[in-house]
């Protein structure tokens, strides 16, 4: 097998399957190239010369221009190849629709709610409204516990998966958009279908506190929804638990039965990148999206950032020219908004992504975007705006991994497909399957990563893999814990883009 991997036939550079040494001769595609200097696995070598100022092609597009002319067989990244990024810019429709043969749908088992979605957890969520109260809001989950096991004693056909609080430091001392941010999470996740029973914590003299909350809030079902402002109790923690028994009780009624796939709603999430992960784990979720969205559900791509350089090929994959108006609105208001900040807008692949061979922001982007699959977009969202319309949707947020993956849960996604080259522990208040894209990440980190892309550098096929991806959803949406609940790591964060007060 070659050691090196050209993925398109129009590319400059190629990808180091294995490390390469000075001095050795390998082959890529039939071409033989002598290596000019030690090149990591998973970065990039000339596969001819590139001459100064002419753009370097991967993934066949464009991720920068040389910086010096590159001879062939050299290292390509950060010493000689620079972004070709600006800021906002114009942009021209050319659909280029690639229209799915429509699959039978298969079936997970969920948990049927009155309002909205099936969910695929049946958990009570503590969603304090304010940071003042975090700590009550996880002295309630901890003694939550307790109310758990007698519950689990109670009624011993019901499933409970948890009681869970989710602290934040927001909620007060903000103003306009930022402000109604916050709110706007908040009322998304209370509704989330993984939540059978939602505690909504306040204070009591916050700016966001429990009215402000219950105007973002959708129709709902009573039952599952309890309000407690600690101010006005006399004793938060015991009102708290009595609360926390009567969401219980009405949880202990929901049993898991048959429900079709086209109930169901991915989060697409990528980070902590490595040169691998456009090759492997990218492409195989891209797969998981096409068939799941052929099946009538539901997938969610974010990180607006980390779309810049690949943008033009959503927005021509846009049903309709309004989609793709909403879509060119995403991206420069995310050009605008680090401009306005005085910051770069190409300034995003991390020194872990670097170390693992992304240069230019336009090489994680093209990476990034085969999440996507190949169906069509059918719906854009704002940042905290629930998902209406079935297939492949956008959705406004920055890339940063816990403020993405909140959003994706927010919006309506009950899990979250994360790729990753480096590793990471992390969960949101979904459950969050890690997808390594180098089988060395995966048999290293076992405690860390669900699924396996790199097995594709070893002869399972791209098909065969996003097949095998698909039906791990399902067993994770009919009960099969994630390395993030197994490890208790979840958490939310809301994306602050306003002043403190």
């Amino acid at each position: 097998m070659d050691r090196v991997l050209k993925i398109s036939e129009k590319d400059t550079a190629g990808v180091a399957l294995t490390a390469l040494s000075s001095g050795e001769s390998i082959s890529c595609g039939g071409q033989m190239i002598r290596v000019l200097s030690d090149i990591p696995a998973g970065h990039k070598i000339a596969l001819k010369t590139i001459r100064k100022g002419e753009a370097v092609v991967k993934y066949g597009s464009p991720i920068g221009e040389a910086k010096e002319t590159i001879p062939e067989g050299a290292h390509i990244h950060t010493h000689n190849l620079i972004t070709l990024l600006t800021g906002a810019k114009s942009y021209e429709y050319a659909p280029d629709l690639t229209e799915q043969p429509q699959l039978p749908p298969e079936n997970f088992m969920g948990f049927r709610r009155k309002a909205g979605r099936s969910g695929i957890r049946n958990e009570l969520w503590i969603l304090p409204t304010v940071g003042c109260v975090n700590d009550i809001a996880e002295e309630l989950a901890r003694l939550g516990q307790g109310e758990l096991s007698e519950a689990r004693r109670r009624f011993p056909d019901a499933e409970f998966n948890g009681v869970y609080a989710f602290p934040h430091p927001y909620g007060c001392s903000q103003l306009g958009d930022d402000q109604d941010n916050t709110r706007r999470i908040l009322a998304d996740l209370a509704v989330h279908p993984n939540a059978g029973g939602v505690l909504i914590l306040g204070l009591g003299c916050e700016n966001s506190g429990i009215s402000e909350i219950r105007q973002f809030l959708p129709e709902y079902d009573p039952e599952r929804i309890r309000f407690l402002k600690c101010q006005e109790a006399a004793d938060e923690i015991r009102e708290g638990l009595s609360l926390i028994r009567e969401l219980l009780s009405a949880m202990a009624e929901d049993r898991r039965t048959p429900v079709p796939v086209s109930d169901l709603a991915v989060g697409l999430k990528c980070g902590g990148s490595d040169g691998f992960s456009g090759i492997t784990a990218n492409p195989c979720i891209g797969v998981f999206s096409d068939i799941l969205t052929a099946m009538g559900g539901s997938t969610i791509l974010t990180e607006v950032p980390e779309m810049f350089g690949a943008e033009t090929i959503l927005m021509n994959r846009c049903r309709t020219a309004g989609l793709f108006e909403k879509t060119v609105r995403m991206i420069n208001d995310f050009k605008n908004y680090y401009e306005e900040s005085g910051m770069p807008v190409y300034e995003n692949p991390s020194p872990g992504n670097k170390e693992g061979g992304i240069t230019t922001l336009e090489d994680k982007a093209l990476g990034c975007t085969q999440k996507s699959g190949s169906a069509p977009v059918s719906g854009v969202l704002a940042y905290g705006e629930r998902l209406t319309v079935s297939g492949l949707n956008l959705l406004s947020a920055p890339g940063n991994d816990l403020v993405a993956s909140t959003a994706l849960a927010a919006s309506g996604a009950q899990l979250v497909l994360f790729s990753t080259g480096r590793g990471t522990p992390f969960g949101c208040p979904v459950p969050t399957l890690k997808i390594s894209s180098n089988t060395a990440l995966s048999e290293k980190k076992r405690r860390w990563i669900d699924f396996d892309a790199g097995t594709l550098l070893s002869g399972t096929t791209l098909s065969e893999l996003g097949k095998q991806l698909f039906q791990e959803v399902l067993l994770v949406s009919s009960g099969k814990q994630t390395r993030n609940e197994e490890n208790s790591c979840r958490g939310i964060a809301i994306f602050k883009n306003g002043i403190t007060l």
